[in-house]
């Protein structure tokens, strides 16, 4: 289980639960189990625990427990697949946002800059639209916003002009194909640049933002008065969202105010500040570093 993906602070997710042994919870991506399992070591024979990825690897990390039930399914869903169970609230809701290790390590996957491999970047092998897909039909205005709202990319006009020039003499269809092409375009560290180029594409693929959005409104639904939900996130992006959506109870931040003035705060912040990462941890795990954790109380 370790080699598929390391828990970023996994201690500090898990506490922010506030775990009752009799609870309700839903960890909403499963990955290798770690954030579940120390869930497990806390509930009693009367809790339960929902276990959420639509990633098919995943699914052989599931638990043979009676307190631990898996669902394949995209988060986004997490209302109507609770409903499908019988269940109408939970007492706490975990969300890792991150790319699980398992998945940029895995060269057939297409994450990673690192391999050679095909341009693919799907979350759900099952669904249709890959990276290859998006680089090879995208137009150059749908290339340069994607780029530039999912990667922040600093030349995204340029190469995402660079990206149909280049399709025109021939396809680019693997990671390194892509990665000859951003050579000649980048702009500072190669790392980062590619890096940002590989995340918008991911982004767009699996419609990431979308959801996250749908994923928060079902969480608010089936959340109970009092119980809490931890994110953690690995961009700005992501971070943006969830920050709003936590400060106003809408993704757009848009403060919302009844007929009297008074200001609608369906969450009470737990952390004001955002949560990160120990020197410990970043020490022993350079994923870590990126990592943000929001927790919020469903007033």
């Amino acid at each position: 289980m370790s080699d598929y993906h390391v828990s970023v602070m996994l201690g500090e997710c898990v506490d922010a639960l506030t775990i009752r042994p009799d609870g309700k919870y839903v960890d909403l991506t499963f990955g290798a189990g770690g954030h579940s399992k120390s869930i497990l070591e806390k509930i009693s024979v009367k809790g339960h625990l929902f276990g959420f990825d639509q990633d098919d690897d995943a699914a052989k990390n599931a638990f043979n427990d009676d307190r631990f039930t898996f669902v394949k399914a995209n988060f986004r869903h997490v209302k109507k697949f609770l409903r499908l169970h019988g269940v109408r609230q939970v007492d706490g809701i975990l969300a890792d946002l991150g790319v699980s290790s398992h998945q940029l390590d895995f060269p057939e996957r297409g994450f990673s800059y690192r391999f050679d491999a095909a341009l693919d970047m799907r979350m759900n092998v099952k669904s249709r639209l890959t990276a290859a897909h998006v680089v090879a039909e995208y137009g150059q205005d749908e290339l340069q916003d994607i780029l530039s709202k999912y990667g922040e990319v600093r030349n995204a006009r340029t190469l995402a002009k660079a990206i149909v020039a280049q399709r025109a003499m021939s396809p680019i269809t693997t990671t390194f194909e892509l990665n000859n092409l951003l050579a000649q375009y980048r702009i500072g560290p190669m790392p980062k640049y590619y890096a940002q180029v590989y995340q918008s594409l991911r982004m767009e693929v699996n419609e990431e933002i979308k959801v996250l959005e749908d994923m928060l409104k079902g969480s608010y639904e089936v959340l109970k008065p009092g119980g809490r939900m931890a994110v953690m996130t690995f961009h700005s992006i992501e971070d943006r969202v969830v920050k709003n959506f936590f400060k106003t109870g809408n993704v757009e931040g848009e403060v919302i105010k009844d007929d009297y003035g008074n200001i609608d705060r369906p969450w009470k912040l737990v952390n004001k500040k955002v949560i990160t990462a120990s020197a410990a941890e970043l020490r022993d795990n350079s994923r870590a570093k990126s990592a943000k954790l929001r927790i919020a109380e469903k007033r």
